[in-house]
């Protein structure tokens, strides 16, 4: 007798073809969620960059008054957020000597000098000046015009009167010129210069004059013109009256 496994499957005729095989899945390895898209987790880091770049504009524009204390919950509440991001935003600018901690109170808004300024201002100079006068005979005259826009901005900043848009705007186009040098640890501790020397002194004005900004915004675009034309005299000469004044 047959066997019936034999019988029940025979070979397949001759002219027909060869059954194709179903698609195998590929083997799923972990739970289905491994695979997805992974969810960024930024959204805290966000909301403490936004506090942070909020807090800096009005220590720059005085809104945050030298020599008072402000506590966390309460600039919290000023900006719609918890206090958690803006305890982390003034620890930052604790370290970046804009305030100082006042413990169980907040943090208190240092009180800048005149004497304290002109500090920052002569280092500034002894950072920045050798190396702009530098790029003068290494960077040529069209990556110069390609900085243009960016001394423009700050004269339509200017324009507006609002300090803390100068501010940055300034901040921008000097980190531009030195970035030029390749030295990126240059360009962050002129950075962190530079905010401190944009900082408010105790008890002047709380806006500088709108003249006063196109004044010094108009020496951004004359001192391209000098270090396109390698002038190292006259880019001397702005550069220190720039930051003399500033």
């Amino acid at each position: 007798m047959p066997d019936a496994r034999t019988a029940s499957i025979g070979p397949a005729p001759a002219s027909a073809p060869a059954p194709t095989p179903a698609p195998v899945p590929a083997p799923v390895s972990g739970p289905a969620f491994a695979v997805a898209a992974p969810r960024p987790v930024i959204q805290r880091l966000s909301v403490r960059g936004q506090v942070l770049d909020a807090l800096r504009s009005a220590l720059v524009a005085g809104d945050l008054a030298p020599g008072e204390v402000y506590s966390a919950p309460a600039l919290g509440e000023r900006f719609g957020v918890s206090a958690t991001p803006v305890r982390e935003a003034m620890q930052q600018l604790a370290n970046e000597g804009a305030v100082e901690v006042v413990p169980n109170r907040g943090f208190r808004v240092i009180r800048r000098g005149a004497r304290e300024l002109a500090e920052l201002a002569e280092i500034r100079a002894l950072v920045e000046m050798p190396v702009m006068l530098r790029l003068t005979r290494t960077v040529a005259a069209p990556c110069w015009a390609e900085l243009r826009p960016l001394a423009d901005a700050t004269v339509t900043a200017a324009a507006t009167g609002d300090l803390a848009r100068y501010a940055e705007s300034d901040r921008v186009f000097h980190a531009a010129v030195l970035a030029l040098s390749g030295n990126r640890q240059l360009v962050q501790l002129a950075d962190d210069l530079h905010r401190r020397a944009q900082l408010p002194l105790a008890g002047a004005p709380t806006r500088r004059p709108r003249a006063d900004l196109l004044a010094d915004a108009a020496q951004h675009a004359g001192l391209l013109d000098a270090l396109a034309a390698q002038d190292v005299a006259v880019a001397q000469g702005l550069i220190r009256d720039h930051f003399a004044g500033a």
